[in-house]
């Protein structure tokens, strides 16, 4: 009525109105409707319609694959700066895989450019990559939570609550009387855990988890977690990047660059032929001739952008491996002006952890080797 009538909508009511759109969006199942999450429909739908766009000509591919890149990023800081996990990302990668193996299945392969053995090699690589994502999606360390928080959560005391994890984890609640004991120095579990650990070790408190937390853990405000040896929250995996699983996220990021450099140089041979894969990226005249070419090209550019990134994120990666130091800790430095930057900036040395590049990898190859200890109170 008000769109009507041109009227002004109140504050907030395009939020509602989308919040209302998403709770009724179900899909009729033998046990019930099945509630379907708003963030998985568009790379679904409009990753295929854009590519096939693109496909029709050169210009439509030239604006489609350079606005794709503009288009995520804009969604990635709407994201971020509302703080909200989102399934979009992790939906947009794995679609995109399974897609791009699809093209190369019904449009290169037929072609007979390609052999079995090289097909046999390009699945394997998929399916490797697809089980260390697997493992890096699960536990990335979380720091259980005390006892005496799921305790007091039951007894009807002032809380207040934390933002939980879409991953079945529970927000914690705490009561403003607790943080004051606990900041005097009252939390008795984690008073006498702190005494068990080194010297020189640095432990703060989380008042969110309400808890004292190891040396370099941090508390995540998209999971509502504190998780060890924290160095990011990886939206294209929907979770932490921690110390449990940060072997297997390299892993994945790895076999991912191996497997589509591969697929990439195999299209190239079978559509540019007589080309080096370098040069037929940006010259190959008779991509356009055939809408099959046409729809593998594009396929092939649209995989080189995302390599590109992920590219950039492994290096990033291993730079700051390296030299011991997390993403987490990088920015912190940043921020209190304590790190040096190096090698043109793409990394942040603290100097905190550094103890030379062997002693740096060999630490990182034994994280989650010994299971974490417990903490004094949970063993009371």
């Amino acid at each position: 009525n008000r769109w009507l009538t041109c009227k002004s909508l109140p504050p907030g009511a395009l939020e509602r109105i989308a919040d209302t759109v998403a709770d009724r969006l179900r899909i009729p199942w033998f046990a019930g409707a099945v509630k379907i999450n708003v963030s998985l429909v568009p790379p679904l739908v409009l990753l295929p319609v854009f590519l096939h766009v693109a496909a029709l000509h050169f210009l439509l591919g030239l604006v489609i694959l350079t606005s794709l890149p503009v288009v995520v990023l804009w969604y990635y800081y709407l994201t971020h700066r509302r703080k909200e996990r989102t399934l979009f990302f992790l939906s947009l990668g794995l679609f995109s895989l399974g897609y791009m193996y699809y093209v190369f299945l019904q449009e290169v392969v037929p072609q007979g450019h390609v052999g079995y053995s090289q097909v046999v090699a390009l699945t394997c690589g998929l399916i490797l990559m697809l089980a260390a994502l697997s493992r890096a999606k699960k536990d990335p360390g979380y720091l259980p939570i005390p006892a005496s928080n799921e305790k007091s959560s039951h007894r009807g005391l002032p809380n207040k609550s934390v933002r939980g994890s879409s991953n079945g984890l529970h927000g914690v609640t705490m009561s403003g009387a607790a943080i004051g004991r606990a900041v005097n120095g009252e939390a008795k579990g984690y008073s006498r855990m702190s005494a068990e650990e080194p010297e020189g070790v640095k432990k703060d408190w989380c008042a969110k988890c309400r808890l004292v937390r190891p040396a370099r853990a941090g508390h995540c405000r998209l999971c509502g977690r504190c998780v060890r040896r924290l160095d990011h929250h990886c939206v294209w995996i929907n979770s932490c990047v921690g110390e449990q699983n940060h072997q297997a996220f390299i892993l994945a990021l790895s076999f991912f660059m191996l497997t589509s450099v591969y697929g990439i140089t195999l299209t190239l041979h079978t559509v540019c032929r007589g080309r080096t894969p370098f040069v037929a990226l940006f010259y190959c005249p008779g991509a356009y001739s055939d809408y099959s070419s046409a729809l593998s090209f594009t396929c092939v550019w649209y995989c080189a952008i995302v390599t590109a990134g992920m590219g950039y994120i492994l290096l990033i990666q291993l730079l700051n491996i390296s030299y011991n130091v997390t993403e987490r800790e990088a920015r912190l430095a940043l921020r209190d002006n304590t790190g040096r930057r190096l090698l043109g900036g793409l990394v942040i040395d603290t100097g905190q952890y550094n103890r030379g590049f062997l002693c740096n990898w060999g630490h990182f190859l034994s994280l989650g080797s010994s299971p974490p200890q417990r903490s004094a109170e949970d063993i009371v």
